[in-house]
This record gives C-alpha cells, structure tokens and sequence, in this order.
C-alpha cells in the first residue's frame, strides 16, 4: 500500500493538490501506520489503518462510535485534533486500504521521561473535562479478560521460540493478574462516562505550552475512575516501569480538583491496572503472525511482549507500596 502511486491516488480522491515533498513516514504508531503528506493544498497526517485490525467483527462499529464522540468532544470545545471530514465522512478508504486525514499539527509529544508535574496536573485536568461531558448512573460494562496463556505458549515453543521462555516463567503471574483484573470489574461505580483510554503521553502533542489530544479512535464510553487510575500509572512512569508517586499524586489531585470528589476503593482501581494483559494478548499474536501482516509487524509484536510483559511483572510487585502512597493522596 505504502507506495507513491497510491498517495498520489489520495490527494487525487481526496482534491488535496499535487505533494510539494515526498511522503515521510513518522515514527510512534504501535498498531498504525503514519505519513506526513506536504501538498499544495497544505500539511496532512496520514492514518494508514492496520489491515488485520480491520478484520475483527466489530471494527467498523467502533469507529463510527469514536468518531461520533470526536464531534461531541469538538462540540464541547476540547483541545483535539479531529479527523478530516471529506466526501462526508471521516474514514477513507482506498485500495482496501482505510485510512484517515488529519490538519498536520507542528506539536511534540513528551517522552516518557520528561513529563514534569505541570504536565500531570494539565492531563489530569483535561481528562476530568471529558469526563463532565456526558455521565450516566449505568453499570460499567466491560469483558472479563479470559485469556488461555498456556495455550499461547504451547504455540510459542513451536512457531516463536523468541517469546516462549519468557511466556512460560511467567505464566502463574498472568493468571494471578488476570484474575484480579476481573475482579476489580465486578467492583466499580455504576457510573458511565466518554472515556479516552489512550490519552497517554504519545497522544497530546504540546504547542507552545499548549496540549492538544491526537488519535481518538479508541474514544467509548466506559468508567471515569477507571479511566483516571489508568491514565495517572501512565502519565506517572509505569511504562518506565518507574513510577513517580509524585507524578501519580499531580494527575490524581488535578483530575479531582475538576471531576469534583473522587471516591473510589484504590485496591478494586489496583486490579484494573491489568489492562496490559490484553496488549500482551494482542502482540503475542502478532510474534505468532495470528493478527499480523508482515515481517516489521511481527517483529514489533516479539520486542512488544518482552516489554509488557516486563511491566506487568513489575506492577505486580509494588502493589502494597503503590496502595500506600494511593491511600494517602487525599489525606
């Protein structure tokens, strides 16, 4: 797909002008791919749509409900980047290729190592915002995760011995989170909000000082606590897997000073910062070639695993110390 003939036929479909720069690939996307587009019309990110993401039954459903609450989000005049709504409607496809348009914004994404508390206290309060948008006193209603590791390995031991060992001795740990994780589920407040669970670092581009959220695909409606508690471990190192409690203590404080009172039982909110098991999932299946469509793709699924799995081993084990500092915020 990632050739010049076929942007040329975008810019073409699209009356997006002629490219005054060939297109540039960008690095960051974990599941995507994205191009820079200069054109004669103006900037543009490309969104090329992962094709074997694009199989699952209910893929283009989910779109149509993020892009919904993207213009509720516009509506209620958050800092975004919408997609581009062309021909009537935001996703493109061509070439069996879907993908989506965005304004080029000149913004940069912190790495994970330099978010300040300024920026936790911005994020948290931003998110809060979100939340306020649209709230109902419903159950949080989510899947259970029920994950057959051993399964997984077995396969692993065969087909990608590169995962397999580090699979195998961990396997008692994954089950042990999973099952917490479920638990946590049958615990949360029965309230439902717009969630933006991929709010992370990599999503807000900062323009002098400025946050604007990037890759809203993953906007549902979903818990507002749950949402906070996994973006905070986010935002506060636990993709380092070096959590600042500092950091955590900013984003928390900020997203209660705006959301209004937060409480919440910290050790249920502990069990849903498993929510990693399912990226595992997915990248183990894509080092099987399972959900994958080339070599860099499964090659980004193998170093994936190593790297989950590593954070996931680690949060498991700060738990009594995590819920120290938790219990102690509002204190």
């Amino acid at each position: 797909m990632e050739n010049s003939v076929t942007f040329h036929k975008i810019l073409t479909d699209l009356n997006l002008g002629s490219f005054k720069l060939q297109p540039q690939r960008v690095s960051g996307g974990y599941m995507h791919k994205m191009y820079c587009l200069e054109t004669t019309t103006g900037k543009y990110a490309i969104k090329l749509l992962n094709p074997a993401i694009m199989k699952r039954p209910d893929v283009f459903r989910n779109y149509q409900r993020a892009e919904r609450l993207e213009r509720v989000l516009q509506e209620n005049k958050m800092p975004i980047v919408p997609a581009m709504e062309i021909n009537g409607r935001k996703m493109q496809c061509i070439e069996n290729q879907y993908y989506y348009v965005f304004p080029w914004v000149e913004g940069r994404a912190l790495h994970w190592d330099e978010i300040k508390k300024e920026h936790c206290k911005i994020a948290g309060e931003l998110l809060a915002k979100i939340h306020k948008i649209e709230q109902f006193e419903k159950p949080f209603v989510r899947d259970e995760i029920c994950i057959d590791w051993g399964a997984y390995i077995a396969t692993a031991n065969t087909e990608c011995p590169e995962i397999a060992d580090k699979l195998n001795s961990c396997r008692e740990i994954l089950y042990a989170c999973q099952k917490e994780f479920n638990m946590a589920l049958k615990k949360i407040p029965a309230v439902t909000c717009i969630n933006n669970g991929d709010m992370d670092s990599k999503n807000i581009l900062w323009v002098d000082g400025n946050p604007f959220i990037i890759d809203l695909e993953c906007l549902d409606y979903g818990n507002p606590f749950w949402d906070m508690y996994q973006l905070a471990l986010s935002w506060s190192g636990y993709v380092l897997c070096s959590i600042d409690f500092e950091l955590l203590k900013a984003f928390i404080v900020s997203y209660h000073e705006e959301y209004g009172n937060v409480q919440v039982d910290w050790e249920t909110l502990y069990g849903s910062g498993f929510g990693w098991l399912e990226w595992l999932e997915y990248n183990i299946k894509r080092a099987l070639m399972i959900e994958c469509t080339d070599e860099e793709e499964r090659q980004m699924g193998i170093s994936e695993v190593h790297e989950t799995i590593h954070r996931i081993v680690y949060y498991h084990s700060i738990k009594e110390k995590l819920l120290q500092n938790l219990t102690t915020i509002f204190c």
